[in-house]
């Protein structure tokens, strides 16, 4: 497992494609919380069950204002037919190419697997991570720590 950052740290500024014809950047989203869930892969198992969650409970994370942003190193073609299947409605972000250079700087590469961990982080309106965790890989990590997280922030 990874060594991903902590809280306390800032979170890495990164630009990643949405479809593929749009990027998003982190530092847009600056002035309200956001949540990151790094995932090994489109289609597999446990990542379908964790978005699907995810986006079941997305509004408790919108009481909070926060935005929830997906990150694996699939394409951006792959996450727009992943999102449909699943009806997901919020963005999966394609940290493709380089590949997981994104996941890298929140130290949550598995180079010798050539994927993400399954790493979720919240970070605060000024652009700082206030929570962080690292589920083993095959293993759903819920939304609880998340939506604890989020409560925990600052007004």
């Amino acid at each position: 497992m990874s060594q991903i950052l902590n809280s306390g740290k800032p979170a890495p500024d990164f630009t990643l494609q949405v479809t593929p014809d749009q990027k998003l950047s982190l530092s847009e989203l600056r002035g309200r919380p956001v949540i990151l869930a790094f995932y090994p892969a489109d289609w597999s198992p446990v990542c379908g069950d964790q978005m699907a969650l995810y986006n079941e409970i997305l509004s408790e994370f919108q009481k909070h204002n926060a935005e929830l942003l997906g990150i694996s190193v699939d394409g951006p073609w792959c996450h727009a037919a992943f999102a449909k299947d699943r009806h997901l409605h919020f963005p999966l972000l394609a940290d493709f190419e380089p590949k997981g250079e994104v996941a890298k700087k929140y130290g949550a590469y598995r180079a010798g697997d050539g994927f993400c961990e399954r790493a979720l982080f919240v970070i605060d309106k000024k652009g700082m991570i206030s929570w962080s965790y690292c589920s083993p890989v095959g293993i759903n990590p819920g939304a609880e720590g998340i939506l604890q997280a989020l409560e925990e922030l600052p007004k």
